[in-house]
């Protein structure tokens, strides 16, 4: 890691200052400092990047595939440093940031393969006498300048989401990546800087949350993504009126049916690594277990004994599963919750303690349906295990959340799995699997309180380009 990083402002590096500590999550050190853009930076950002615009429209479709294809060939190249960066400024062990990186270039490689892809469609506008002659044409057009928030817990890879289909689809755009972990996004903007997109066509600003009104305020964007916590509600009340797609996460549930119980070791495995991998810190992290009662003892006690067995500590280790929280006020706030759960009547059947910003595994039972750590995003090692009798009430349950990102069903039996399908109140659902499951040209999103719009390039793509309808009469 470099002693200092610059931002990157209509795609030329500036170093003004080196303001911004990033701490090593892990030993609480300064790692390294990254220069802080002002007011007046932001706004020749924006200004540029609408300047940019119109040649970002004129960038041809092989341009674009040229530059995701020059950022798959430079990440490849750099993907020690990037996993390097990632475990650092994140506190993610190394295995899961080496498997980010994969999944960063996995991204970009998508975006590359679409970007000559986007097209519209022929219409038969022959529906009536009234229509003779008429054919219709439709293509996707660029929206112009956007805005992209991205949050601490996937540095690199939700940055790709964003700024991949950006490029894709033709549109400049300003990025605010979160202070607590800049360095993959400024990365990812000096590989940028390499390539002959037009001038001003991004800007990589890592701003404090103070800082952040004109990403969202600024009616020259047109649209803004963000991807983050409940706020993201309150930035789309002052959007004004431009676009804006939101994950705001969940708190996920997993249904083990009856029917899994020759394959229990296989469940559990996947429940520990859905509610544990990078410290519980994804929005698709196993939150809510429910068990058929049938086969709940047996699953309880093997995913306790192997909680247990989980190894902590020191991200940058090899055999290191379970690094630290982003911030000790993040490990204290689900502490917090984890005893007002005891305080409630919950069993604590492993884990509970915290040191710092390391938080045990923890699992627990007897939880209250409307205590915090059920009700809300844990956002951290903690899974609630819960029986049920009947599967229909087991959706039910499923469903008692204000939120609705994805949910899992480990199920052999068709006719449940459809009902599930139907039934959860969810943005997708994975059968045989852990809702944890992500693959990069999925369609990814929620309802309720997980937000709008869907993730995923292909979908990304569409958000950030409009239809544009030509008519022709030719009798």
């Amino acid at each position: 890691m470099q002693k200092r990083y610059p931002y990157y402002l209509a795609n030329k590096p500036m170093q003004p200052n080196a303001d911004l500590e990033v701490r090593d999550k892990f030993s609480g050190r300064i790692a390294t400092r990254v220069a802080l853009p002002d007011d007046k930076a932001i706004e020749k950002a924006i200004a540029a990047a609408v300047k940019a615009e119109q040649p970002m429209r004129d960038f041809k479709p092989y341009q674009r595939q040229a530059v995701l294809n020059h950022c798959v060939k430079r990440m490849t190249e750099r993907s020690d440093e990037l996993a390097k960066a990632l475990c650092i400024e994140a506190g993610k062990p190394i295995n899961d940031a080496k498997g980010e990186v994969t999944r960063l270039i996995d991204t970009f490689r998508i975006a590359a393969e679409l970007a000559p892809q986007i097209g519209g469609e022929v219409i038969n506008l022959e529906i009536s006498e009234r229509a003779k002659g008429y054919r219709g044409f439709t293509k996707r057009m660029p929206l112009g300048a956007v805005s992209l928030i991205t949050p601490f817990n996937f540095p690199l890879n939700l940055v790709a989401h964003k700024v991949a289909p950006a490029i894709a689809a033709g549109c400049p755009f300003v990025l605010k990546p979160s202070e607590k972990t800049p360095v993959g996004a400024l990365i990812i903007g000096e590989v940028l800087a390499e390539t002959d997109l037009p001038k001003g066509a991004f800007s990589v600003l890592p701003v404090t949350g103070g800082k952040a009104a004109p990403f969202v305020e600024d009616e020259r964007l047109k649209l803004l993504s963000f991807t983050g916590g409940q706020i993201g509600w309150d930035l789309k009340a002052k959007a004004g009126r431009k676009k804006v797609v939101l994950e705001l996460g969940g708190n996920a549930a997993c249904i083990v049916d009856a029917d899994q119980a020759d394959r229990l070791d296989f469940v559990v495995d996947r429940l520990i690594f859905g509610a544990f991998y990078q410290s519980g810190q994804s929005c698709i992290g196993v939150q809510r277990i429910l068990v058929h009662e049938s086969i709940y003892d047996r699953l309880k006690r093997a995913f306790v004994a192997k909680t247990k067995k989980l190894k902590a500590g020191d991200p940058k280790k090899k055999d290191t599963f379970l690094g630290p929280m982003i911030t000790e006020d993040a490990a204290e706030r689900l502490h917090g919750w984890i005893n007002e759960a005891k305080e409630r009547g919950a069993k604590v059947l492993c884990g509970g303690k915290r040191n710092g910003s390391m938080l045990d595994a923890t699992v627990l039972e007897n939880v209250p349906h409307d205590a915090k750590v059920s009700r809300e995003e844990a956002f951290g090692p903690v899974a609630l295990l819960e029986p049920f009798k009947d599967f229909d009430k087991a959706i039910d349950r499923v469903n008692d959340s204000d939120y609705g990102l994805q949910a899992g069903v480990f199920t052999n039996d068709l006719t449940r799995t459809m009902r599930a399908w139907d039934r959860l109140e969810q943005g997708g659902v994975v059968i045989g699997d852990i809702p944890s499951f992500r693959v990069d040209n999925m369609p990814y999103g929620g309802i309720k309180r997980s937000g709008l719009g869907r993730e995923g390039i292909k979908y990304a793509i569409e958000d950030m380009s409009e239809l544009r309808l030509m008519v022709i009469r030719d009798a």
